[in-house]
């Protein structure tokens, strides 16, 4: 039963609201995001920033898995944030439970080194708003006469 079990892992990347869940399996390298190939995901101008992990670590380290990415919620740059995060996330995951420990830890090393949030979430989100003002700590306009 468990020789037909598939090796996945599935993780996820937050930015603010934007939710992304990566579903990382052995295969040929295909990278897809909402069902469509990574290399065609809109806005043109961030593409890069969602293919750093790709970049950092080599296709080399890609092309025995896929990866689908499902993404909700945020806007486009926080979706594009979320969804490096989970690219990153999930092959750091793959590796460490089907691969060896060795290739994890340098995996890992080189992802943070380059930038922490490819790993690790951004807390901050936004503050809520209050009563007597526009906003979460704008006031309204005091007038004495």
């Amino acid at each position: 039963m468990t020789s037909l079990k598939t090796q996945s892992v599935q993780v996820y990347g937050r930015k603010k609201t934007a939710t992304a869940v990566a579903h990382c399996k052995r295969g040929k390298g295909l990278i897809k995001v909402n069902g469509r190939p990574i290399e065609l995901v809109e806005p043109e101008t961030l593409r890069y920033k969602m293919e750093e992990p790709i970049l950092l670590l080599g296709k080399t380290r890609f092309e025995g898995v896929d990866i689908r990415i499902r993404v909700k919620g945020g806007g486009r740059v926080a979706q594009v944030y979320a969804i490096r995060q989970a690219l990153a996330k999930s092959l750091v995951a793959y590796y460490q439970k089907f691969v060896d420990e060795a290739s994890k830890k340098e995996i890992k090393d080189t992802l943070i080194q380059y930038d922490r949030t490819l790993l690790v979430s951004d807390p901050r989100r936004k503050e809520s708003k209050k009563f007597g003002g526009a906003g979460a700590r704008a006031r309204y306009q005091k007038s004495y006469r």
